[in-house]
């Protein structure tokens, strides 16, 4: 038999493991600095691209995509080539995966500050950043599945069917989520709109958690765990039931984030069924990966590593667990919007993404620069102060959720709201915001301690080379089955057919869930109150989004009496026909505004976004006082209504050639509704003095960016707006 000489590219690898920590770091700093912003909410004042809002989802991305979607390369470009018996198909694709993938992370650290974005959760990175994405992500799968074709093991190992699922799903969520009608070179509007847009984004937004954060760290945890413990995998055959089973289930789940929403029944009905099921696959490969390490345990104790593996795997299962109970519709009409759910997802971060990484850094690390790891006392103190800090993160959060949910339905016998006003339950829970700050900043002490170990580990070791191999040729073999094989033994070793049967489970729930809601105009009834926006509520639209005010503020009235009572008329798909994109938002740091609408005076917006704490003592929002001084911008409004037009919205052709003139006639009456108040009044004209004393040019009031965001915010609702009582009356009798 021939032996065939070849390396392994460890300098691939190498980069990825540098990028995961450094982006890493960046990406858990942000992420505090948001945390304390909760406590003190000024304390970027002034900076609009330091405000909450814009740092959000650079904080979501750079944790998901940057420093997940960096480990998962490395994990993956380690483990492949030996599983495989082969160096990665090309050296070209692997060097374009990590640097296109840099500039990508680097795009996006740029423009989501600046207020670049498509708002939707983790893709809200604008169009040309997505067609980036899937070039560099195609460059991968073409790689990965190249480096199967030529490989010389015969059978495809579990972690390669993680593998090649991972790759084939989040290609076909990201395409199909991004599609957008590009408006400029940084601003695109949905192609979807309203009910659909949501549900295709939830169909992503649960499924890149699933198809980026979950299924590529189960590849790794079925090399990585038994590498580690030097065991095998406990169970060949549930391996196989977990793989088929979770990626044929997980794909249906989505709808299960938009409960009581606005979504049809029984696509909500549909995501509830699948999501309970899913906790069978799920906890079948927590179990997998735990008993692998049976007759281990001993060696557990002493070794950092499989500590972090044990946790991981651990707190796999326990997120695993709370998903599909947080579909269940009673457990989720308490858990949603509230900060239960911000628990949920960080034992999920931290725990399993955060954990099984530094786990295998720390195995791979001194394998790779074939020395030992610098200090073993300083990865257990890692470990330990880690495990802390996500438990004095979790804890409090669900203690959050709990008070929230608790508060906000809580009635008074006269059968009105005991805490009407949203700011006492954010009052009550502040103590909680509090230790999560602390529990993140002792998981990034971890983070830091980490980081020394590794760095003087890498000083320690020798430089990172192409590792020599050798292993004998494949050798080709029917492609039908052999006697005796199984037809999964069988499937092993085709890669393609494994490839577009797996291609074919995920495909499945998606159609099914998707093309109805899209094709099906019943499901989505038209009210023929409900009109496009006015040009000028269009471009207040986009300084919404552009603020990032869905992290914060839902547009969602679910039909609960607690929330009517409080927010009014609860939502109706056709409402949102005209919403490229929807903004139904998540969270409730701050109340639902769906029907905000009239309900407050324009100074009342203008005030309460210059300083929201003069308006509402004890607010956490933070003042966008940049909205109140600079001038907007509205020269793209025909761009945008015509791209509107090709969408569906029904703007004729006049509407759109007197669109400067209906901004002109909307924002000059918005001046005179704020000249009400004397304060501004005074104020206005001081500064206007001032301006000409000083010989600078005065941007008119009219032409601000806040008139345009008074105009959207006063148009929220109104639509659909329920009649007065004593009008009802009058027409009963």
């Amino acid at each position: 038999m021939e032996v065939q000489q070849f390396s392994y590219d460890n300098q691939i690898v190498k980069k990825f493991i540098y990028a995961t920590l450094f982006w890493g770091i960046i990406g858990m700093l942000v992420g505090l600095l948001l945390a304390f912003m909760f406590m003190f909410p000024n304390l970027t004042d002034g900076i609009s691209w330091l405000s909450f809002g814009r740092l959000r989802p650079l904080h979501t991305n750079a944790v998901i995509f940057a420093f997940v979607g960096n480990a998962i390369f490395a994990g993956v470009y380690y483990s492949t080539q030996r599983l495989l018996k082969a160096r990665m198909f090309s050296d070209f694709l692997s060097n374009l995966n990590f640097w296109g993938w840099q500039a990508i992370i680097v795009a996006a650290a740029v423009t989501l500050p600046l207020g670049y974005t498509t708002s939707k959760e983790y893709a809200e990175l604008e169009w040309p950043i997505d067609l980036a994405i899937a070039v560099i992500w195609v460059a991968f799968g073409l790689n990965l599945i190249g480096t199967m074709i030529k490989r010389r093991q015969r059978h495809l190992y579990v972690a390669i069917w993680f593998y090649l699922a991972t790759f084939v799903t989040v290609a076909v969520l990201h395409i199909f989520n991004s599609l957008e009608l590009p408006i400029s070179a940084l601003k695109s509007y949905s192609v979807y709109a309203g009910v659909q847009d949501a549900l295709v984004q939830w169909w992503y937004g649960h499924n890149a958690v699933a198809f980026f954060l979950t299924t590529p760290f189960l590849g790794l945890m079925y090399y990585f765990v038994p590498k580690a413990a030097n065991r095998p995998v406990y169970s060949y055959r549930l391996s196989i039931v977990h793989f088929w089973s979770l990626i044929f289930i997980y794909i249906w789940a989505g709808p299960h984030h938009l409960l009581y929403s606005a979504l049809p029944d029984w696509a909500q009905n549909l995501g509830v069924a699948f999501s309970v099921m899913l906790i069978a696959p799920s906890w079948g490969g927590m179990i997998n990966g735990l008993l692998t390490l049976r007759g281990a345990w001993d060696k557990v104790r002493v070794d950092p590593t499989l500590k972090f593996m044990v946790v991981a795997i651990t707190g796999y299962g326990m997120a695993t667990f709370e998903g599909p109970m947080l579909s269940l519709k009673n457990v989720n009409a308490i858990a949603h919007f509230s900060d239960w759910v911000i628990a949920h997802v960080h034992v999920g971060a931290l725990a399993w993404n955060g954990f099984l990484t530094f786990g295998m850094i720390y195995w791979l690390v001194p394998k790779m620069f074939k020395t030992r790891l610098h200090s073993l006392p300083m990865a257990n103190f890692h470990f330990w102060i880690g495990t802390l800090g996500i438990i004095l993160y979790a804890l409090p959060m669900y203690v959050a959720g709990f008070t929230q949910a608790l508060m906000w339905k809580d009635f008074n016998p006269d059968g009105s709201l005991v805490y009407g006003n949203f700011l006492e339950t954010v009052n009550e829970i502040m103590p909680m915001y509090w230790m999560r700050a602390i529990g993140g900043s002792l998981y990034i002490i971890g983070f830091i301690v980490m980081l020394y170990n590794i760095v003087v580990t890498v000083r320690s070791g020798s430089a990172v080379v192409d590792e020599q191999a050798e292993a004998p040729a494949l050798t080709r073999v029917s492609s039908r089955r052999t006697v005796g094989e199984t037809f999964h033994t069988w499937l092993e070793r085709k890669p393609i057919q494994l490839t577009i049967l797996a291609t074919i489970a995920i495909l499945i729930g998606g159609i099914i869930q998707i093309v109805p809601t899209i094709l099906v105009k019943s499901n989505i009834p038209t009210i023929t109150s409900v009109k496009p926006y006015t040009p000028l509520e269009l471009e207040g639209r986009d300084l919404y989004i552009r603020e990032g005010c869905v992290s914060c503020h839902s547009q969602m009235v679910r039909p609960f009496r607690s929330e009517v009572e409080r927010y009014g008329e609860y939502a109706k798909a056709g409402e949102f026909v005209y919403d490229h994109p929807f903004l139904w938002g998540s969270k409730r740091t701050g109340p639902d505004l769906l029907r905000v609408g009239g309900k407050y005076s324009d100074n009342w917006h203008l005030n309460h976004m210059y300083d929201p704490q003069s308006m509402s003592a004890g607010s956490i929002m933070p003042a966008y006082q940049w909205l109140v001084r600079d001038e907007h911008d509205r020269s793209a409004i025909q761009d945008k209504m015509r791209a509107m037009v090709s969408l569906g919205v029904p703007y004729t052709e006049e509407d759109i050639n007197n669109a400067f003139a209906s901004m002109e006639e909307q924002a000059l009456q918005i001046e005179m509704n704020l000249y009400t108040d004397p304060d501004f009044a005074r104020t206005y004209e001081e500064d206007k003095a001032r301006a000409l004393e000083e010989g600078r040019e005065f941007v008119e009031m009219k032409n601000r960016e806040i008139v345009a965001m008074i105009a959207y915010l006063q148009r929220l609702g109104t639509d659909i707006k329920v009649k007065e009582t004593d009008q009802l009356l009058t027409e009963n009798k």
